[in-house]
């Protein structure tokens, strides 16, 4: 992909352990998006990108290690996502500098991140003695059924309702797999759809989250992928995707979008395999 050729993407890498904020790497989100038919001044959701690094570590005064989890919430009406690779390197580059304390290591976080996302990014620093709450999501799994005639490549023809049964109901399935559009490594992750409207056929829904096997995009296009295929094709009147993939190179990145009614915040809950 053109948009990442000047990155660290695919590339064999030297990495740096002193404070190095030019290693961020910002992507565009409306190219993506135009894909899509969303423009930028008519967002048809709401919601946030978090992030969540397992492997965040700096020095303090004394040059004694310190480490934490590092979360960060990134707006959806940001102008640009942030390409993963150079997040971790951005991250790593923190590993020998001395920092006064951690609410200064916050400051200088979400002021790069904010610079490189175009947008208020926050962050929190997790002790590892904080309980992270692991769990299954709430509602129905999708994936016992027992269905066929799957395709690897995403349709939205593929999602079918039922215009005369209303419901309000929470479907996720854990078989989501996409792919990086440049390395091709697949990216593990369960969705989980939050609707009210027309019945969404279970195993219509099954079948277009398999059908991301094969695609190659980042994580917040899939999600916003799913959520505008769904409310197109299903007509449904409240909607939310959450797509929570697993860590690769000690990050996860868990895209949340919404309809204006649903609240703007990803839930926290983290999932078996996270």
């Amino acid at each position: 992909m053109a948009i990442v050729d000047n990155s660290q993407l695919g590339k064999e890498t030297t990495y740096v352990d002193r404070y190095a904020p030019d290693l961020l790497f910002p992507i565009a989100r409306s190219e993506s998006r135009a894909s899509l038919g969303i423009t930028e001044t008519a967002l048809p959701f709401i919601g946030e990108d978090v992030w969540t690094s397992f492997e965040v570590s700096w020095l303090n005064t004394k040059g004694k290690p310190q480490v934490a989890i590092g979360v960060f919430s990134i707006p959806c009406d940001s102008k640009n996502i942030i390409e993963s690779k150079s997040f971790k390197l951005y991250l790593n580059s923190f590993n020998q500098e001395r920092i006064e304390s951690k609410d200064a290591l916050i400051e200088t976080l979400e002021q790069d991140l904010s610079i490189a996302a175009g947008a208020s990014v926050s962050v929190e620093l997790n002790a590892l003695s904080d309980i992270q709450h692991v769990a299954l999501p709430q509602g129905t799994c999708v994936d016992d059924i027992d269905a066929d005639a799957f395709i690897y490549e995403p349709s939205a023809e593929l999602l079918r309702s039922n215009s005369e049964l209303i419901v309000e109901e929470t479907l996720y399935s854990d078989l989501l797999r996409s792919n990086c559009p440049v390395t091709g490594q697949p990216d593990w992750g369960t969705v989980v759809v939050s609707y009210k409207g027309p019945k969404i056929d279970s195993e219509s829904l099954l079948r277009y989250i398999v059908s991301f096997r094969n695609c190659q995009d980042f994580h917040e296009h899939c999600c916003e992928q799913i959520f505008t295929d769904l409310l197109a094709q299903c007509g449904c009147d409240s909607l939310s995707v959450m797509a929570r993939y697993t860590r690769r190179g000690g990050l996860d990145i868990n895209p949340y979008r919404a309809t204006s009614d649903r609240a703007v915040v990803c839930p926290t809950t983290r999932f078996v395999r996270q």
